[in-house]
């Protein structure tokens, strides 16, 4: 099989290279690998500011936004050849912490899991993978082209869950959601906002380029002003942030309303220092019985959640959203320079001899 491997730590060590197939263990499915989303972890472990090996092995393959079609499939895996599936991409640490313990390694306590293409456990960036069918999800056949998109859509399907399951704590009931960021999170969270029945906004820079186009075509409305103004203007039940910009986030945090909900979902750099009146965002949180909540990575419900809305959409612009397709072979011009007002890199595998 071909696999695009790197270094974890070490700058520029991201290279394809022919490795033996691998062979699925009991139980197991064997999965051609047909194509792989890059994101912001992707770039920043082939940079080496992230990630690390399987224990014993110096090099990990990389990937975690898999799509792939069963090969072999146990009779009792409820799997069968032909199978379009994607690979969840956490397992849940050995120990195990309590949530781990209770299915829910997305919520782990302890920092010991492991995730496929990330931390100690081999990705998806491979002509060939397997993978336990406990940690697999099927996707119906018309996402032959956008099924990468699902673990994007997944982490926004848990975002959703998260703001449901806070605003529960009272009557909860809303109506409009501001999304901070037009990139894949941004408008798959827009998609899933539409879904739900709401008024849909969105805050991005990019004036020009496919994302304006695409945020209006879901019905929704894109701005491109300062997050404060622009909340204080909607006044939104529900805020996602997806930009890990830190003026953004804490602009957010600082305008939410009365019983707002912002759901951080966008990794910001550290070292950045902002000014900002702690006393005032406190007494605004506080007054406003308002709730910030962090949330990241999925837990299998939340992949069937995406699985469904994606099934759902429309796939022409699904496939807009994947603007920019790219053998495997050109995988370092996928890990390069990021395109200026581009959406969202898929690399598409291409089997050897020996896959």
């Amino acid at each position: 099989m071909r696999a695009l491997t790197t270094l974890p730590g070490r700058g520029n060590t991201l290279r394809l290279e022919t490795l033996p197939d691998p062979e699925p263990g009991p139980g197991e499915l064997l999965v051609e690998g047909l194509a792989v989303g890059v994101c912001g972890t992707d770039r920043s472990i082939a940079a080496g500011e992230h990630g690390s090996a399987p224990p014993g092995r110096e090099r990990l393959i990389i990937g975690h936004e898999s799509l792939g079609r069963v090969r072999r499939a146990p009779a009792s895996s409820g799997f069968a050849a032909g199978d379009l599936v994607v690979g969840l991409v956490r397992r849940p640490d050995p120990v195990p912490c309590g949530a781990c313990a209770h299915g829910s390694p997305d919520m782990c306590r302890n920092g010991r899991y492991t995730e496929c293409g990330i931390k100690e456990r081999d990705g998806y960036a491979a002509t060939l993978w397997t993978v336990d069918p406990a940690y697999t999800v099927r996707l119906p056949p018309g996402l032959e082209r956008t099924g990468a998109l699902l673990e994007p859509a997944s982490v926004v399907a848990k975002a959703w869950d998260q703001v449901g399951q806070v605003g529960a704590r009272s009557w909860f009931a809303p109506a409009s959601v501001l999304v901070t960021g037009a990139g894949p999170i941004g408008l798959l969270a827009a998609l899933l906002g539409r879904h739900r029945g709401l008024e849909v906004h969105v805050l991005d820079r990019t004036e020009h380029g496919p994302k304006p186009r695409l945020v209006r075509e879901l019905g929704a409305e894109y701005h491109t002003d300062e997050v404060e103004p622009v909340l204080r203007r909607l006044r939104p039940d529900v805020v996602i942030e997806a930009t890990g910009a830190a003026p953004v986030a804490l602009g957010a945090m600082g305008n939410l309303g009365a019983y707002g909900v912002l759901c951080l979902t966008g990794l910001s750099s550290a070292g950045r220092t902002v000014p900002i009146d702690a006393g005032a965002l406190n007494r605004e949180l506080v007054l406003d019985n308002a709730a910030v909540i962090g949330s990241v990575n999925a837990h299998r419900d939340h992949y069937a959640a995406a699985a469904a809305a994606l099934a759902g959409a429309d796939a022409d612009w699904l496939e807009r959203v994947l603007d920019h397709r790219l053998p495997v072979d050109r995988f370092r011009e996928a890990f390069g320079p990021r395109r200026r007002g581009g959406v969202k890199t898929v690399l598409e595998l291409t089997a050897d001899g020996s896959g």
